[in-house]
């Protein structure tokens, strides 16, 4: 039997390292691309900052359709005239209004869109509908 010759065997067990160097220099260049250095060289007076105050809530306005067609304005029954009025004089003391639209499940979706044009009406573009989730868990 012949054997292999002695410079086979020693080209096959030497590591070639050359992709491992690659690799090291690509994480390294990484590593100081991302790295950002800490400035604390300069001596620095930095102006104060203020306390901002939080906005104050903003207060909602809830319009609510019961199935038999009456209207409530927050905890008030009213009419379709009368909200509008109601509408046209809260909207001139908050330009931002929001109108939050409860409407039963079973209301008539012509008394809610009633409401809608008295909203339109009064100029309130910041309309929500109010809904429930839906439990799909059955």
């Amino acid at each position: 039997m012949k054997k292999c010759s002695h410079s086979a065997h020693h080209t096959l067990t030497e590591l070639n390292i050359t992709p491992l160097l690659d690799l090291a220099f690509v994480l390294l260049v990484i590593f100081i691309i991302t790295t950002t250095p800490i400035v604390n060289d300069l001596d620095l007076k930095l102006p104060t900052g203020s306390k901002h105050e939080k906005d104050p809530p903003r207060q909602t306005t809830y319009i609510t359709v019961q199935a038999d067609g009456k209207v409530w304005l927050n905890k008030e029954i009213m009419g379709t005239s009368e909200l509008l009025d109601r509408l046209i004089s809260k909207r001139m003391d908050n330009a931002e209004m929001g109108v939050i639209l409860r409407g039963d499940g079973t209301a008539k979706y012509r008394q809610v869109r009633a409401v809608l044009d008295v909203c339109q009406q009064a100029n309130v573009t910041k309309v929500d509908l109010a809904t429930e989730a839906s439990d799909k868990k059955k």
